[in-house]
Order: C-alpha cells, then sequence, then structure tokens
C-alpha cells in the first residue's frame, strides 16, 4: 500500500518546480507589458480582460487535456465558482486598470503587497492563528508599500495608486477564497469556471467597448492571453514538483522582468524609492514564508493510517 500511495504524487524535482516558477513569473511580466501596450493602441480594459481569458483558454484546455480530467467542469458548488469569479474579475479589472496609469515596475512592486493581505485576511475571515513574527512581516511590509507610493511629492497619479492597492487586497481575497473552494474543488475546475464566467461576463460588455483593430494590436491581444494563460499553467504546475516555501521567493524574479521590460518598451527608469520599497516588501514576503515554513516542519505530522 506505502508503495501504491508514494508512486500516485508527483514526483518532487525542486530544480523543475523553480524553473516553472521562474517560467510563471516570465510570462506574467510579459502579460503585463502587452496590458500596458493595449491601452497605447486604444484597447478598452474590457477588451483586454476577454481576450485574456479567451486567448489564454487554448493552453488551459490542452492543460485539462494532459491530465485527461474530461470531468473538470463538474462541481458541487456552483455559487461558490460564482462568488469567486465576481471577486477575481473586479480584481483583474483593478490591476489592469491600474496598468494604465504606473508604469511597470511600480505597479509590480506594490502587487507584491497581496501575500500581506491574505496573511491579514486569513487571521481575520478565517481565524487562523497569525503570531507576532508575521503580524511584524505585515506591517513592515506595508511600510514598504508606503515608500514606493511616495505621499508626499510623488510623480505617480493617486488613481493609479489606489487601483493597485485595492487589486492587492483584491488579490488577498482571492487567496482566501480559492483556499476555501479548494477544500472540495480541483483547481482545473476552479480556473475553468473562473475562465468561462468571466468570459460570459466580459462578453456582455464587448458590444459597448469592442472595437475594430489593426493587425499589430491584434497581435498584442493574441499574446497578452497567450502569456496569460501559460504563466497559470507554470504557476500551478510548480506546486507539483516542489513546495511552497521553495518556489514562491522565485515570485519576486517578475520585479526584474518589469523593469527590463519597462526600460526596453516604455522607456521609464524606477526611482530610488521604488527599489528601497520592493526591498522592503520582498524581506517581509521572505520572511512570512520563512515563518511557514517554520511552523509546517513543527505542527506534528499525521499518523499514517492502519
Amino acid at each position: 500500500m506505502a508503495d501504491t500511495a508514494s508512486s500516485s504524487r508527483p514526483e518532487q524535482n525542486r530544480l523543475l518546480g523553480i524553473g516553472l516558477r521562474i517560467g510563471a513569473t516570465t510570462c506574467f511580466a510579459f502579460m503585463a507589458a502587452m496590458i500596458k501596450l493595449g491601452y497605447s493602441h486604444g484597447v478598452s480594459t474590457p477588451e483586454l480582460a476577454f481576450y485574456r481569458f479567451a486567448f489564454g483558454l487554448p493552453p488551459l484546455l490542452l492543460w485539462v487535456a494532459a491530465s485527461r480530467n474530461y470531468g473538470v467542469w463538474r462541481t458541487e458548488r456552483p455559487m461558490a465558482h460564482v462568488s469567486r469569479a465576481a471577486i477575481g474579475l473586479s480584481t483583474m479589472l483593478l490591476a489592469f486598470s491600474a496598468l494604465a496609469y504606473l508604469p511597470l515596475a511600480e505597479a509590480t512592486t506594490i502587487g507584491f503587497a497581496a501575500p500581506l493581505f491574505a496573511v491579514m485576511l486569513s487571521a481575520l475571515v478565517l481565524k487562523e492563528p497569525v503570531g507576532r513574527h508575521r503580524w511584524s512581516a505585515v506591517i513592515i511590509g506595508f511600510l514598504g508599500v508606503v515608500i514606493v507610493m511616495r505621499p508626499e511629492g510623488s510623480h505617480l497619479p493617486a488613481i493609479g495608486l489606489t487601483l493597485a492597492v485595492l487589486a492587492a487586497f483584491g488579490v488577498g481575497i482571492v487567496t482566501i477564497t480559492i483556499r476555501q473552494i479548494g477544500r472540495t474543488e480541483g483547481t482545473q475546475t476552479t480556473v475553468l469556471w473562473f475562465s468561462l464566467l468571466s468570459m460570459l461576463v466580459l462578453g456582455t460588455l464587448l458590444p459597448v467597448y469592442g472595437r475594430v483593430h489593426d493587425p499589430a494590436t491584434w497581435g498584442i491581444l493574441v499574446a497578452l492571453g497567450l502569456f496569460g494563460g501559460c504563466g497559470q499553467l507554470f504557476l500551478t504546475s510548480s506546486l507539483r514538483f516542489a513546495p511552497v516555501s521553495v518556489v514562491v521567493p522565485f515570485d519576486y524574479t517578475q520585479l526584474l522582468w518589469a523593469v527590463l521590460l519597462g526600460w526596453w518598451i516604455f522607456e521609464t527608469h524606477p526611482p530610488a524609492t521604488t527599489w528601497t520599497g520592493a526591498a522592503v516588501i520582498i524581506a517581509s514576503g521572505l520572511y512570512t514564508v520563512y515563518r511557514e515554513h517554520r511552523l509546517g516542519r513543527a505542527r506534528p505530522k499525521a499518523a499514517p493510517p492502519l
């Protein structure tokens, strides 16, 4: 029995998990760049979100086909998926809109506050124990966000900063929601329902916001969807081969891509305050991951079934 159980688990390959995670952050960074390019070509926010799902659907369906999970659409909690889609879509629209006002580096850095919001919400909503160490990391992380936002004398538009913070808070809510749904629903089921429900809502807005685009703009929209879909696939697959505490620190490589793409495509250069705030946020996030890892090792393991 032990041999059968062990063979059913995905083989642990930390290097592969890290590589997939870096691939995910790379895809998400390029996706953000495509969003900003889409805005510069006159594409509206509902269009960008719709084509993110539409052109991101093929990688998702290939993922489902490769795993032969043909009953992925079945669910016992349809209304839970409706709630998750409403929160997730609203968060996505906020994040997309923030990129219309902020440089890639600043928008990406503020987005790193999402795990801090998730820790806070896990204590307030799920009543999970959050010790003084993790609360301290949350407070320090928020100080890093304040440094990036530079309340006094900031050249960044207030509406963009507000949208970015709200989007990060929304991602924290989505994290808690997914953890609740994940108790009964698989990852593929959650992603598929989210994609289809979001496309249904956004499709009703296309007659109002949809426009005729040139081939270059369509290329941007296709790339947006493919980068987003592949990023989701790599992100999920990374957790099959390595623990969360191993792969999560590599999420911060997205900032490097954001800086490079911002410099290459949009000719923007983040100031010293952005780097300082990013360092504070990343340090607090890494410490949170470290504490989770230590607490996970300290918890007594359940005895194997007889």
